[in-house]
C-alpha cells in the first residue's frame, strides 16, 4: 500500500524539490499541493492523506494552525512538520498542535523518506527522550501556575502511569517492561490517554503533562488521589 502524502509550503520551488524526491522513492504517491494553511486543511479534508508534510511559515494560515485543525479531521492524517532548529519556539508549537513530529529542512533525503513512514505509523519522529529535552527546555518553569489539561482527572491510576513515564522519554516497551505488562496493554493506555484528554499525537500528550504540572523539568508531580497501593499496583489495577 502507498504511502500517501500532501506537500505543504507556500514556496513552489520547494514543493516541487519535495514532489522529485518522493516522487521516485517506492511505496510513496503524493497526492497533492498546498501554498497555505488554509489550502492544506481543504485539500487534507478532501485528498485524506496519510501524512501532511507541512511548511510552517506561511500566508493566510500558518502551519501551526493547520496542524491544529486537520488533526481534528475523521479520519486524521499524521502531521510532519518542516523548520528550522533555530525557531524552537516553532517546533514546541507544532507538538502543542498535534504534529506527530519535526524535520529539519535540510535533513537528507533519506531521513525524510523514513521521518514520512514513521510519523504515518502513529510513532514520534523523533526519540522520546529528545522530544523530552526539547519540552523541558521550552516549558513553563516550576514556579509557573499549572495549565489545565481538559480530561486529566478522567485518567485512571494506570494511564496516568503511562502519561508520566511517556514524558519521562520512555518508549512503549521500556514502559512495558517499567510496569510489568505487555506493548499491546501499553498502546492500548496510551490510545486511551490521548482520546480522554482529546489529543491526537503522543507529543502532544508529553506537552500536556509538562504544561498541567503532572511533570516538572524538576522532577515529578503525582496528584494524591492516584497515589499506588501495596505492592506498587494501583487501585485500578486490584
Amino acid at each position: 500500500m502507498n504511502l500517501r502524502v500532501l506537500v505543504v509550503d507556500d514556496e513552489r520551488l520547494v514543493r516541487a524539490g519535495f514532489r522529485m524526491i518522493l516522487g521516485s522513492e517506492p511505496g510513496v504517491e503524493i497526492v497533492g499541493e498546498a501554498g497555505d494553511g488554509v489550502e492544506a486543511v481543504t485539500a487534507a479534508r478532501a485528498l485524506r492523506p496519510d501524512v501532511v508534510l507541512m511548511d510552517v511559515r506561511m500566508p493566510r494560515m500558518d502551519g501551526i494552525e493547520a496542524t491544529r485543525r486537520i488533526v481534528r479531521l475523521d479520519p486524521a492524517p499524521a502531521v510532519l512538520v518542516v523548520t528550522t532548529f533555530d525557531q524552537d519556539e516553532h517546533v514546541y508549537a507544532a507538538l502543542r498542535a498535534g504534529a506527530g513530529g519535526f524535520l529539519l529542512k535540510d535533513a537528507p533525503e533519506s531521513q525524510l523518506v523514513a521521518a514520512l513512514r514513521t510519523v504515518a505509523e502513529g510513532v514520534s519522529l523523533l526519540a522520546p527522550s529528545v522530544t523530552r529535552r526539547l519540552v523541558e527546555s521550552l516549558s513553563p518553569p516550576p514556579s509557573s501556575p499549572a495549565v489545565p489539561v481538559g480530561g486529566l482527572h478522567d485518567l485512571t491510576p494506570r494511564e496516568l502511569d503511562v502519561l508520566e513515564l511517556l514524558a519521562g522519554g520512555l518508549a512503549n516497551g521500556e514502559i512495558a517492561e517499567r510496569l510489568g505488562v505487555g506493548d499491546a496493554t501499553v498502546k492500548t493506555h496510551v490510545s486511551r490517554v490521548l482520546t480522554k484528554l482529546g489529543l491526537a499525537s503522543r507529543s502532544q500528550a508529553v506537552v500536556a503533562a509538562y504544561e498541567s504540572g503532572l511533570v516538572r523539568p524538576a522532577g515529578t508531580t503525582r496528584p494524591a488521589a492516584h497515589e499506588e497501593g501495596p505492592a506498587g499496583t494501583s487501585p485500578a489495577d486490584r
